[in-house]
C-alpha cells in the first residue's frame, strides 16, 4: 500500500468523523429571578429551556410572593415548543396557564405555517369589538418564547437583538430591544414592551408601553448572561434580579 493510499484512507476517515464530532450539542439555559418592588423580593420567575439543532422547547413560570401576594395574586405558567433559524423562532405549540389578579385564562394553540391557531381559550366569552383574528397573527410568538429568546444566554456581540411580535390567543403586542452599550464589563440596552391590539379601552387608557432595561454580564464560559432586568409595571418600579 501506498504513501498517497494511506494518506487518502486518512482524509476519507476524516471526513466522516468530523462531522460526528462537531455535531453541536444541546444548548440548556436556566434561570432563576427575584422580583423586587421597592426593595422587597415581591415574587419570582423561573425558566428552562433547550435548544438541539433547529429545534427548541422551554417551560416558565411567573408568580407572586410574600407581601405583595396578599395584595394581589400573579401566577403564569406556560411551555412551547417550536424550531429557530437564524434568530428567528416559530413555534409549533404552546400552552399556558395564566392568573393576572384580574382576569384568568387557559391558552392552547398550535401552528401552521408560522400561522397561531387557537386550540383552546378559557374562560369563552361572547365576541368583542376589540377582538383580533387569529389567521392575522402569522409570523408572531408566543409570550414565553418571547421571554426565553430575551433571557437565554448569548454570544458577545449578540446581546439585544430581539424585536418580536408576540400573540397570546387573544392579545397582539410587541417587545423590541435598543442598541447595546458596553461599560466596566457589562452590556446594557434599552427595551420596551407594548400593548398594541386585543385589549380593552380601559385596559389601553391604563398603559400601552413599559419601557425597560437589561443588564448583561460575561460568565465563566466567556458568554453573556442576563443579570437583571429594570421595568416599569402598573404598580411602578420592579427589577428581577438572577439568583
Amino acid at each position: 500500500m501506498t504513501i498517497l493510499t494511506n494518506l487518502r484512507l486518512t482524509l476519507a476517515a476524516l471526513c466522516v468523523a468530523l462531522p460526528l464530532s462537531a455535531a453541536a450539542q444541546p444548548v440548556k439555559d436556566e434561570a432563576v429571578f427575584d422580583l423586587v418592588m421597592k426593595g422587597l423580593t415581591a415574587g419570582s420567575l423561573r425558566f428552562s429551556a433547550t435548544q438541539d439543532g433547529a429545534a427548541y422547547s422551554a417551560a416558565g413560570r411567573l408568580e407572586t410572593g410574600g407581601l405583595v401576594a396578599l395584595l394581589r395574586k400573579v401566577k403564569y405558567d406556560a411551555s412551547v415548543s417550536g424550531s429557530v433559524n437564524g434568530g428567528t423562532y416559530t413555534p409549533s405549540s404552546y400552552s399556558e396557564n395564566a392568573d393576572t389578579g384580574k382576569r384568568q385564562s387557559e391558552s392552547v394553540m398550535a401552528y401552521r405555517a408560522g400561522v397561531p391557531q387557537v386550540k383552546t381559550y378559557n374562560p369563552p366569552r361572547k365576541p368583542k369589538d376589540f377582538d383580533i383574528d387569529p389567521a392575522s397573527q402569522g409570523g408572531t410568538v408566543d409570550p414565553l418564547t418571547a421571554l426565553y429568546a430575551t433571557l437565554r444566554d448569548v454570544a458577545p456581540g449578540q446581546e439585544c437583538k430581539v424585536n418580536v411580535k408576540m400573540f397570546d390567543g387573544r392579545r397582539a403586542s410587541q417587545l423590541s430591544l435598543g442598541e447595546p452599550k458596553a461599560r466596566d464589563g457589562t452590556v446594557k440596552c434599552s427595551g420596551e414592551y407594548r400593548r398594541v391590539a386585543g385589549f380593552s379601552a380601559e385596559d389601553m387608557k391604563e398603559k400601552t408601553r413599559f419601557p425597560f432595561t437589561l443588564t448583561y454580564a460575561p460568565t465563566a464560559d466567556g458568554r453573556m448572561r442576563v443579570v437583571e432586568v429594570a421595568m416599569d409595571t402598573l404598580y411602578g418600579k420592579a427589577r428581577l434580579t438572577r439568583r
